[in-house]
């Protein structure tokens, strides 16, 4: 990622030794650390959710053309996006069914 070899890391350390010292050098550690896993994790999130954005444009477009066709002979591709579209229109129109059994939990 960043083609940071043994020797530099070796000099960053030894000069992180010598400003922080080597009381302070642990926890500058552990904050240096727990501010890299956290903006892993931003990244990995906003990938996701780039992701699924375009997968949803991706079955807003077929079903578009599913639309101009007049849902009539249509492609496997988008035969099976209609589908996927017409199941989530399902249980959002029904949210207390459960998928696997059929029974109502509708609150009271």
């Amino acid at each position: 990622m960043f083609d940071i070899g043994f020797w530099e890391l070796l000099l960053i350390g030894v000069v992180a030794l010598l400003v922080l010292g080597p009381e302070r050098l642990p926890g500058a550690i552990r904050s240096a650390s727990k501010t890299l896993r956290s903006a892993k994790s931003m990244v990995h999130g906003f990938k996701q959710e780039m992701s699924e954005q375009l997968r949803i444009h991706e079955l807003h477009a077929d079903l578009k053309k599913a639309e101009q066709m007049n849902m009539k002979n249509l492609t496997p591709e988008l035969e099976k996006s209609v589908k996927e579209l017409t199941d989530s229109a399902k249980s959002v129109q029904h949210p207390y069914e459960k998928a696997d059994d059929g029974s109502s939990t509708k609150p009271s």
